[in-house]
């Protein structure tokens, strides 16, 4: 052991491995639902992996947390400015009020308790889930008129107001969330009706497919044996696909079998007699119970062996060098009225990584992802109408990735002093905000600047965890101190801290906002960037709606928040 021990303080990296891996295991155990969650998890196995003394340098940190940032901002970057528009506006006015309001209850909160700043950064992280906080108010302290041994004490009392306050920041707005949220608009069976009834609105279109595209309902093809009396004289593939659309099913036909030809290219007018067999392709909701008309389902190894392809497809905002169209703004119902979406299904849009409900009237943005389903020569074209197949790369940019964190650090460092304070956004506030700006510039030009999704998850996902172990093996000699006297406290200020904004949410967002119940619900769930939260809500009301409220709101909220932790330090300094 003691081998191991001097181990660990001669190769830091090693125990900073050490504890990601140990806090990332522990994170994902679940019990009864629960869980610490993987970064609260890597602060704790940090701390005592830091019991150990273990000394790091101070520029893996920064650069860790940089990039981390940066991935934040440009994930979230075309949902952000998508909301600075007319129609996303009520959304972003609703998510400034709310964490203004997050921002306040924070401050006066800590000046009743008389915390120091490190404490109020702490509760403002663990309290809102915003665990970024820590990074950019430990930058915000290293910038004070202070002595390098307070400045260290006040960084080191950060994670431990985050680790006592996350537990309930996570489940409590997970319980507010989904248990007296719905009471307080209305309770829960008429959040349900509700949502129903916008379902419905927002489905309502003849020809279109209802419904939410989810795992229960995938984009299937089956292959049936005309046997109605409906085909005797003969119809076209044009015609029974009208009589599907007629019926509001949209279903295609795919392949046909006439005795031992097997057709593969379907035209509209190929004529369908008894005898024939078809393959039907659209959600599994329509194709199943067709036999009951056209015919028994056959299982035709043969007629069903064709290659299909699922494509994810980035929606690009700007089109006009190009001189198509741009689906920027357009409903699912109008992209599907288009003649190359013929024999291709949407299976499913993601929205800043949140899945929304794939109803005719859901609005398409710039930047979100759709997968389509289909034949090869069918969803290529598609795909290259809508957009850019996700990642048209798998090569990520690093000179456009290097150059927005530089650019912003750049901007970040920038000081401006106000009665001797000084004030800035730091290196990481403006790697945020250069992130926010590339990811929107992206979306808007997506051959520049690609930066695939497995490599946006390994700098969101790893760069903040390193940075988390990093900072909790630095805090681990004084984290039980520190514990010990602000435990009790800071806990029920947290509860505090936690659960005025989201009732207050929840008042001004039916009140004040008139938002449908569903959209508010999201709406306060994404301007506290919870997603634990929105999963809860979903789950108690049993509908997805509520992701049409959180995307434009978790892009405010998660700037925002991130941003305060500057503000919350200079507020109480």
């Amino acid at each position: 052991m003691e081998w191991f021990i001097n181990v660990l303080r001669s190769h830091p990296e090693i125990a900073v491995f050490l504890t990601l891996g140990l806090g990332t295991f522990i994170g994902r155990i679940r019990v009864k639902g629960f869980s610490l969650g993987v970064v609260t998890s890597v602060l704790l196995v940090g701390v005592l992996v830091g019991q150990l003394k273990i000394s790091i340098g101070s520029t893996l940190k920064p650069v860790a947390f940089l990039l981390f940032l940066f991935a934040i901002g440009y994930k979230v970057g075309p949902q952000f400015f998508r909301g600075l528009k007319k129609d996303g506006l009520p959304q972003v006015y609703f998510a400034i009020v709310m964490c203004i309001f997050i921002l306040a209850v924070t401050w006066v909160t800590a000046l009743i308790m008389g915390y120091n700043v490190g404490e109020a950064a702490g509760l403002l992280s663990g309290a809102q889930t915003i665990s970024a906080v820590i990074g950019v108010a430990d930058d915000t302290i290293n910038g004070l008129s202070l002595s390098a041994a307070d400045k260290q004490n006040l960084i080191n009392i950060i994670p431990v107001a985050y680790a006592v306050t996350y537990i309930y920041g996570t489940a409590g707005s997970a319980w507010i969330m989904s248990s007296i949220g719905p009471k307080m608009l209305g309770g829960i069976e008429k959040v349900k009706a509700a949502c129903k009834e916008l379902e419905k609105k927002m489905g309502s279109n003849i020809g279109e497919e209802p419904g939410v595209s989810t795992a229960e309902r995938p984009v299937v093809f089956r292959a049936y044996k005309i046997t109605n009396a409906w085909f005797e004289d003969g119809r076209t593939v044009g015609e029974l696909e009208e009589l599907f659309a007629s019926q509001e099913k949209r279903l295609f036909v795919e392949r046909i079998r006439k005795a031992t030809k097997i057709v593969n290219d379907v035209t509209p007018d190929i004529i369908l007699v008894p005898g024939d067999e078809v393959v039907l392709t659209g959600r599994r909701e329509y194709a199943i119970g067709e036999e009951e008309w056209i015919g028994n389902e056959v299982d035709d190894e043969a007629l069903l062996d064709f290659p299909v392809m699922q494509l994810r497809v980035l929606v690009t905002g700007n089109k006009k060098r190009s001189g198509r169209p741009s689906y920027d703004g357009k409903s699912v119902s109008q992209l599907r009225q288009e003649k190359f979406m013929h024999g291709v299904s949407i299976r499913s849009i993601t929205r800043i990584g949140v899945n929304i409900p794939v109803f005719p009237a859901t609005i398409i943005n710039a930047g979100d992802t759709i997968e389509l389903v289909g034949k090869k020569f069918d969803v290529q074209p598609a795909a290259k109408a809508i957009g850019y197949p996700d990642p048209a790369t798998n090569t990520t940019d690093v000179v456009f990735l290097t150059a927005g964190i530089v650019v912003g650090c750049l901007v970040g460092v920038l000081t401006l002093h106000i009665g001797g304070v000084p004030i800035s956004l730091s290196t990481s506030g403006g790697a945020l905000i250069a992130g926010l700006f590339f990811g929107w510039w992206h979306s808007r030009r997506p051959t520049m600047g690609a930066i695939p999704e497995a490599a946006l998850w390994v700098f969101n996902n790893m760069g903040l965890n390193i940075f988390i172990a990093i900072v909790g093996i630095s805090a681990g000699p004084g984290f039980v101190q520190g514990f010990r006297e602000i435990g009790l406290s800071i806990f029920c200020a947290g509860i505090v801290a936690t659960s005025l904004p989201l009732i207050f949410g929840l008042y001004i967002a039916s009140r004040w906002f008139k938002f449908h119940p569903a959209i508010a619900l999201g709406c306060c769930c994404g301007a506290r960037t919870t997603t634990a939260a929105i999963g809860a809500v979903q789950e108690a009301i049993g509908s997805e709606t509520p992701a049409l409220g959180y995307t434009v709101t978790y892009a405010v909220g998660n700037t925002l928040l991130i941003l305060w932790g500057v503000v919350i330090v200079l507020l109480i300094h």
